[in-house]
């Protein structure tokens, strides 16, 4: 299968703010997660990249699009990829959020949590999930299983992403950190995903890039390396 790179938007004007913006309309990206959209063209620079999947945020968008704009890729939008619906949580404040019952359920028990007039995370594992799955077929299917492709999205999705990927129940996905602009890159194949980064923000991701198969191999293998890695880029 293919590789997909799971990359968190830039800050944006909320991230900031002590405020759970959600899904509210308009979020951009400040004077920073501009420079940051901007400086993945010079990050990503070693990656042919396929294709272009994201969030239909606009913070995702403006962050995708010097990348996008920049190298003619095909974009598509994935309303699965949104940001959580924090429902009647939307708009308020973190210092009052935090003394709510349904707080410590977030942290310490996410798959029982249900945003109050909003989805639950394990619902919200489910879509995201299933999105990147099923795009990840497709691109395989049209590009070849060494294709590399982008999914643009939010904190809480990547991190149920990365969960999924790494084989956790979604209640440790609290322990995975993805920051604003980090990338994370996950390689599925028939048996096992393989993680390969997580919240990454350096600029050297040639190492990522599955070199071309071997003559008279059609399919890269889906076995763990014994022993561990020997250091070989990509996987065959």
């Amino acid at each position: 299968m293919a590789t997909v790179i799971l990359l968190r938007h830039g800050r944006s004007t909320a991230n900031g703010s002590g405020v759970l913006a959600g899904r509210t309309p308009k979020v951009g990206l400040d004077d920073t997660g501009r420079g940051q959209a901007r400086a993945l063209l010079d990050r990503l620079a070693g990656v042919p990249l396929a294709e272009a999947v994201v969030s239909p945020m606009l913070r995702c968008k403006q962050t995708v699009a010097p990348l996008v704009d920049g190298r003619g890729l095909d974009r598509a939008v994935d309303p699965r990829l949104s940001e959580v619906d924090y429902g009647d949580w939307t708009n308020r404040e973190l210092r009052t959020l935090v003394k709510e019952p349904l707080w410590r359920v977030v942290q310490a028990h996410p798959s029982a949590a249900v945003f109050p007039g909003g989805e639950g995370l394990a619902a919200m594992q489910a879509r995201a999930v299933a999105a990147v799955r099923e795009h990840d077929a497709r691109i395989t299917a049209t590009h070849g299983e060494h294709a590399v492709w982008l999914l643009c999205s939010h904190g809480d999705v990547l991190k149920a992403i990365l969960a999924d990927a790494l084989g956790q129940h979604l209640d440790s996905f609290q322990r995975i950190v993805v920051d604003p602009a980090s990338i994370s890159v996950v390689r599925y194949t028939e048996t096992r995903p393989f993680v390969l980064r997580v919240n990454d923000h350096g600029s050297d991701f040639a190492g990522v890039v599955p070199p071309p198969p071997k003559r008279g191999r059609k399919k890269a293998s889906s076995d763990a390396e014994v022993g561990g890695s020997t250091g070989r880029r990509g996987r065959q």
